[in-house]
């Protein structure tokens, strides 16, 4: 017996992208980036599926040969939706990404991680010598923190340990993230929690600090990076 449809080819984006003509300007913009044998670091959000969408309408016409890295599930799908080639940072190292924020302050400090997808959106980053920063005017803060938790993202035998540890910090809330259409907490993509937690104070040490906790996989502070912020 043969399916008659294949879920896996289709894009992976549910719902209407609101202010989606400003936001595929800003996904032509990032296209114009690419060059013949880039490794491009693909990363998650409205914007950024855009930005894939017109990378891939380059690629094809053009006939381009490039490479792209997914920071989740989700770009991986989308990648193989649109025909483009991916690989792994085992392999590959990026020479650019691109990507989303759900917040972004005067001095190009980030918060990420409200997808759940941050160590590799992080180790993405980290590896590649610049990350294009899709956001939209919402995404702008005075004060990092003014919107959005930080995200943990805790080995599961940890959490006990980090929240009391976390007592040590200026932190105004701590939360296990729960999952909205399953019972118990949202598992990331390597099978750990997300702890969100709000802090009092955001400076520049503090993603060290909290990394230094043992447990802590990684954190939703991207603090130090070399990003460029494209706003929608």
């Amino acid at each position: 017996m043969k399916w008659k449809n294949n879920l896996a080819d289709q894009p992976v984006w549910s719902g209407e992208i609101s202010n989606r003509e400003r936001k595929e300007k800003v996904a032509q913009q990032v296209s114009r980036f690419v060059k013949d044998g880039d490794v491009i670091g693909i990363g998650s959000g409205s914007t950024s599926f855009l930005a894939l969408e017109k990378i891939a309408e380059r690629v094809a016409e053009e006939k381009l040969e490039i490479l792209a890295i997914p920071t989740s599930k989700e770009a991986e799908m989308n990648c193989s939706y649109y025909g483009l080639t991916t690989t792994s940072l085992l392999n590959h190292q990026p020479d650019w990404g691109f990507d989303g924020a759900d917040e972004v302050d005067g001095e190009h400090r980030l918060i990420k991680g409200r997808g759940g997808a941050l160590f590799a959106e992080k180790l993405v980053m980290a590896s590649a010598a610049k990350t294009y920063i899709l956001v939209d005017g919402s995404k702008h803060v005075e004060r990092l923190g003014e919107k959005f938790a930080v995200p943990l993202e805790v080995d599961p035998r940890a959490v006990h340990l980090v929240e009391t540890s976390l007592q040590t910090f200026e932190c105004d809330h701590i939360q296990l993230r729960m999952a909205a259409a399953k019972d118990g907490p949202v598992l990331t993509e390597a099978g750990n929690m997300l702890m969100d937690v709000r802090f009092a104070h955001i400076h520049d040490t503090l993603e060290k600090e909290l990394s230094a906790i043992p447990g802590v996989i990684e954190t939703g502070l991207f603090i130090g990076y070399s990003v460029e912020i494209l706003t929608v």
